[in-house]
């Protein structure tokens, strides 16, 4: 089991009934489990309405105009969805789109 962080900000709480943190427990081993098993986890448990999963999903990836961080880096120097998620972790999704 691992456990990590995830934090959704910039407004994107509105998919996890405006809960900003959450402290998720994985499945697997370190070195077993991928930022994109991550991710499935949190579409399946953490977004509340179905509705809401295009709000953070496209075309199986985080979408555009949400920034993601590993431990405050830019997930793209990290390998996305390559990543290899350690206990400890912490991923932060900012959407930077804001109406207005």
């Amino acid at each position: 089991m691992i456990k990590v962080k995830v934090e959704f900000l910039g407004g994107l709480d509105v998919i996890s009934n405006g809960i900003r943190e959450h402290k998720v427990t994985l499945d697997g081993e370190e070195g077993d489990v991928l930022m994109g098993d991550l991710i499935k986890h949190v579409t399946a448990t953490i977004v509340c309405d179905p509705k809401d999963i295009p709000v953070f999903i496209e075309e199986d990836t985080v979408r555009p105009g949400i920034l993601v961080l590993i431990n405050d880096t830019d997930w793209e120097l990290e390998g996305m969805e390559d990543y290899v998620v350690e206990a400890g972790d912490v991923f932060t999704f900012t959407s930077t789109l804001h109406g207005g």
